[in-house]
């Protein structure tokens, strides 16, 4: 245990160019506090010692705005980068060196007791915000985008994004902080795709600029 808890902080300074000391570390990372307490509490949930688990759990929720189910299962040199709303349900499964930014939640779509939540591979870099759920498998190495819902397993070395995500690279991952990138190129792509849409609405039904013009004026006219 100790020396896990020693890769932990080893782990920071490795995927994090903010962490500056160990003092500031060990005293300012919520993220650590948060897989700290886990570990702890994981090895109480398996040795039958429940309600303490649950305990440890919800104290470390309270503190550090990170909620991990006792149950779930989290390998070595695992990262919370923030993690204020980061949320990982009871059946949960995350590979090493798996990286999570703010507002992630790994959740369940079903009341049945059984494997319920995501698994995540070796090496996987989930994006602010984004939300995978059920029993889906995330492959090794793969990237999700922020604010993506993932419903459906993704393949290793795969980046996901949007809503649902879908594929918009195989193949080379991405650096950690890149796929998102791909995001934002998919939203941009997105949002040109409708505006072009909507001028071909407009041609069809002959309005014009100067016709949108004439509606605003009128309704601003109305409502004085």
């Amino acid at each position: 245990m100790v020396s896990l808890f020693r890769e932990d902080l080893k782990t920071i300074f490795a995927k994090d160019p903010a962490a500056r000391n160990a003092i500031e570390v060990l005293f300012c990372y919520p993220g650590l506090h948060a897989i700290w307490n886990h570990r702890v509490a994981h090895f109480l949930w398996r040795n039958h010692m429940r309600l303490l688990a649950r305990l440890i759990s919800h104290t470390a929720r309270f503190f550090t705005g990170i909620e991990i189910h006792p149950g779930a299962t989290i390998g070595r040199r695992f990262f919370i980068d923030h993690g204020m709303g980061v949320v990982i349900g009871e059946t949960s499964e995350i590979g090493d060196d798996v990286l999570l930014y703010q507002g992630v939640v790994l959740g369940g779509t079903t009341h049945d007791k059984k494997k319920r939540h995501p698994t995540l591979g070796n090496g996987v870099v989930v994006g602010a915000g984004a939300i995978l759920l059920g029993d889906i498998v995330i492959g090794d190495e793969a990237r999700v985008g922020a604010g993506s819902v993932v419903v459906t397993s993704v393949d290793s070395k795969t980046t996901v994004v949007g809503v649902p995500a879908r594929v918009v690279r195989r193949g080379r991952p991405e650096e950690a902080l890149e796929h998102d990138r791909e995001a934002i190129k998919v939203m941009l792509a997105e949002q040109e795709g409708m505006l072009d849409r909507l001028a071909r609405i407009e041609g069809m039904l002959n309005i014009k600029n100067d016709d949108k013009d004439k509606v605003g004026s009128d309704d601003h006219m109305a409502r004085g």
